[in-house]
């Protein structure tokens, strides 16, 4: 039959089944003398654990003691839509590990599976990501006439065709970046080095600025940064900032745009063309390709908006 191997989705019950209530309240008689817990606390896991029972009863789950790791961890991904609060579903497993250790410690059932569940964590938001028509009106707002303005547009070229961190940016030195080659030396977080590409539109802007922009900005005692501010000194990250919102503005970008919104729109368009996820975790930094993959629901979120729109069978 169709859909047999999927966690049923009936609306959960507020009643306990018959079958599991007896032990519920037996532990919520225990908690009450034995735990001092407040009378708030107690309906509220009253509430969690008739929650679960409920939703074990409708995956063909019997009793208490028929439930398996398995079930308990599919009762907290069925949560985990974003309808509760971290807080909340910390409270709901706390419940239930409470009831299962009460039950052991009864000799009611053997095993708690409830230890082997992992704790609830906090959502990760789904980054902000420009369109590529956003980010090349963006690319496009520095007034090139000024060394100011082919400095930015180096920079915002950088950042966005490189991926590189705000911290990376302002401490860039000259000497980092190969012009001829396309690649830069970059010292990330835990001042580890890695190699990224450089391509050629940020090549050419890096070019433009270290002939015509920079030299104008160079003041005595100015170090190796790439990039100087007006004082002669190594761009502030706050400035950083500014001009990414200034330029944002300038090209007509309505929603909230950040520096960090440039790396996560490289990671993100290369991912959507196809890139190598490994590859993206290189060229970003990361450590853990985890903080790579969130990168891959951005992309899949639009792959999905694209076909609602544009795909003829899609409605």
């Amino acid at each position: 039959m169709v859909g047999d191997d999927k966690v049923k989705q009936e609306p959960i019950r507020t009643e306990a089944p018959p079958a599991y209530e007896p032990w519920i309240n037996e532990f919520l008689a225990w908690v009450q003398l034995e735990k001092g817990l407040s009378l708030n606390t107690i309906n509220s896991y009253e509430t969690d654990l008739n929650q679960c029972a409920s939703f074990l009863h409708q995956q063909d789950v019997s009793h208490w003691k028929d439930a398996g790791l398995e079930h308990f961890s599919a009762w907290m991904s069925s949560l985990t839509d974003g309808q509760y609060a971290v807080s909340s579903l910390a409270r709901k497993l706390s419940a239930l590990r409470m009831m299962i250790q009460y039950l052991v410690g009864e000799g009611k059932i053997s095993d708690n599976h409830t230890e082997l569940l992992g704790n609830p964590k906090k959502r990760r938001e789904l980054p902000h990501c420009l369109t590529i028509e956003e980010m090349e009106k963006i690319l496009k707002a520095p007034d090139l006439n000024t060394p100011l303005g082919k400095r930015d547009r180096a920079l915002l070229e950088l950042m966005y065709g490189s991926g590189l961190r705000v911290s990376e940016i302002c401490s860039i030195p000259v000497n980092a970046i190969d012009t001829e080659e396309g690649f830069a030396r970059v010292f990330g977080k835990g001042s580890k080095e890695r190699v990224v590409p450089v391509g050629g539109h940020a090549i050419e802007a890096v070019r433009n600025y270290l002939h015509g922009g920079r030299p104008f900005l160079q003041k005595d005692g100015t170090g190796g940064e790439l990039f100087l501010s007006m004082r002669g000194k190594a761009i502030s990250r706050k400035m950083v900032w500014v001009l990414v919102k200034q330029y944002a503005k300038k090209a007509g970008i309505e929603k909230k745009v950040s520096p960090h919104g440039l790396r996560h729109s490289f990671a993100t368009h290369l991912l959507m063309g196809g890139a190598d996820v490994r590859s993206v975790q290189e060229m970003l930094g990361h450590a853990d390709i985890g903080t790579t993959q969130i990168y891959t629901h951005v992309g899949s979120d639009r792959l999905l908006d694209e076909h609602a729109n544009f795909h003829p069978l899609a409605q």
